[in-house]
């Protein structure tokens, strides 16, 4: 049983058009929630059903990965009807259920977006497919060969190789950025952008708060389909594909990130902001990801926020890197909002990613939820679960079997949440296999055995959030300047009188610093905070925050 009961966990109820701004949202990826059928698979029921355990962390929303009918050959993020549930998530019913149940206990619900693609098995892409003149032989990107039969130009996919697929009944090439199932819309086609529109109506009809919007700037590609030009080996950066992915020999400045995207995006906001909803876009670029959230989220007629993937970088934060990140944030988006995450279904867990043992793992919980910005945790992110390591013959992932070994998928990430600790599936099925194996060194970390644990990285996590609720300058506060000493780093957040000092020792040895001027009072003892000295000198221990209220 949860030791904070879901009717107490929020110190507020969530309301108002801008109730995003410095939300809390969780992550969830169905497949691997909790099954409620027996089938091995993860459904909306079983997400029902887990609720109280996500409001009991005081979360402000949740964001269910796509549930939507598909091949699955991408699991999900391959759309054949973007108005459905796919059966083995259940019925458009079983999602309503879970829409009123989430808002009874002050969770709004964000559900992901695949606008940039769709599977080849859409009715849209079957129709288009055929000739060049039915009634969408321009709804996906078509181009014809070059005199030498290849193709248009020599845009990649992400999934590796060519991003251009031929269908002999149009002898043309259609564009994949990602599998060659997964045909890229044309979104230059007026009719298309329509039909994507009406689909966020029908789901916000039916009570969503909000979209995750995949591959937010993967829209639109150059209308005259221009090579892109080689990225120089030392900008090479592996943070959007892995190192062994030629993705990463190209500077996409034609493939995507093109300027008509803010047209659309305002269109689409036009389309949320009566029902105050709200949307978070994935900015998919290693060298471009700050700008163009900039770009994404300035002003009040885009989309509310973006992440991009500084946050998410195999490389552990420093305190000098993270400030570099918000130095550039001011540079180049200081009229946008960012959502932080630390870990998603795409990367490797990030206790395994960064090496964090428990202390350090406390302690950037800690400093998510009191950096500027919503935040974002993924399912199983508050028991420390780690990178699970996945035999060749259960991988999933056609990312996985693509690239293995040197790069060996998602699917590490993406095994089933462990409930309990008194069964080989940790709780999350009766089935006798399930989609992903449940590792055994995971069900040690359930959820049932953290409850019992006081000192649980679950219990910090529900501590650090209600932290961030109880002070409106963690919220949407503004934020000063990041500081680093050494391996410290520093700043103040302030909203409307209060102000909040955050130090917070990135490092595995002692460090010391001086408060700022001024009387202040420590906050969050029970997230480990370090007590300042009459002085003013803070003593930090290793991987130890310090967090102050001015007074």
């Amino acid at each position: 049983m949860s030791l904070v009961q879901p009717s107490m966990s929020k110190s507020r109820p969530v309301s108002g058009a801008d109730w995003w701004r410095g939300a809390v949202i969780y992550q969830v990826y169905p497949r691997s929630f909790q099954d409620s059928n027996g089938d091995g698979i993860g459904d909306l029921r079983g997400i029902l059903q887990r609720l109280p355990h996500i409001a009991s962390l005081g979360v402000d929303a949740v964001w269910i990965s796509p549930f939507f009918p598909s091949p699955m050959k991408d699991f999900g993020y391959d759309v054949s009807d973007y108005r459905g549930v796919d059966p083995m998530f259940g019925t458009l019913n079983d999602f309503d259920a879970l829409v009123a149940a989430a808002h009874d206990l002050g969770l709004k619900i964000m559900i992901d977006l695949v606008l940039s693609h769709t599977s080849d098995q859409h009715p849209w892409f079957k129709e288009s497919r055929q000739s060049t003149d039915n009634k969408r032989a321009n709804w996906y990107v078509w181009a014809d060969a070059k005199p030498d039969g290849s193709p248009p130009n020599n845009w990649l996919s992400i999934f590796g190789g060519p991003a251009w697929h031929w269908e002999p009944r149009r002898c043309q090439y259609y564009l994949h950025n990602f599998l060659s199932s997964q045909p890229d819309l044309n979104f230059h086609e007026p009719e298309v952008q329509e039909a994507l529109l009406d689909v966020a109506r029908f789901w916000l009809e039916r009570g969503v708060d909000g979209f995750r919007l995949d591959t937010i700037n993967f829209y639109f590609a150059d209308k005259l389909l221009r090579d892109n030009p080689a990225l120089a080996p030392e900008k090479r950066n592996a943070r959007i594909a892995p190192e062994v992915n030629p993705y990463n020999y190209q500077e996409h400045i034609h493939s995507k990130n093109q300027p008509e995207n803010l047209a659309f995006l305002r269109r689409f906001r036009a389309v949320m902001d009566p029902y105050q909803a709200a949307a978070v876009g994935e900015v998919g670029d290693a060298q471009r990801g700050l700008e163009l959230l900039g770009q994404y989220t300035a002003g009040d007629d885009l989309v509310q926020m973006c992440y991009a993937f500084e946050m998410l970088s195999g490389d552990r934060p420093t305190a000098a890197a993270i400030a570099e990140v918000f130095a550039k944030f001011d540079r180049v988006a200081a009229d946008g909002w960012a959502c932080w995450a630390f870990s998603n279904h795409d990367v490797a867990r990030h206790v395994s990613r960064w090496n964090l043992g428990p202390q350090a793992a406390r302690l950037f919980a800690t400093m998510l939820m009191c950096l500027r910005g919503s935040a974002c945790i993924y399912q199983g992110e508050e028991l420390g679960l780690p990178e699970a390591d996945v035999a060749f013959e259960d991988i999933q992932d056609p990312y996985g079997l693509e690239f293995w070994p040197e790069y060996r998928g998602r699917d590490g990430c993406r095994t089933p949440m462990v409930w309990t600790t008194d069964n080989r599936n940790g709780g999350f099925s009766t089935a006798q296999r399930t989609w992903l194996p449940v590792p055994g060194a995971h069900l040690r970390r359930s959820v049932s055995a953290a409850e019992a644990d006081p000192t649980s990285l679950l219990h910090h996590y529900r501590r650090a959030i209600a932290l961030r609720h109880a002070h409106p300058a963690l919220v949407r506060g503004a934020q000063s300047r990041l500081r680093t000493q050494g391996g410290v780093l520093a700043f103040e957040r302030h909203l409307d009188g209060e102000t909040i000092f955050c130090a917070f020792n990135l490092e595995g040895s002692p460090a010391r610093m001086q408060l700022p001027a001024g009387t202040w009072e420590t906050i969050g003892r029970d997230l480990g905070s370090a007590v300042p000295e009459a002085s003013g000198e803070i003593h930090l221990g290793p991987w130890q925050s310090c967090l102050a209220m001015k007074r």
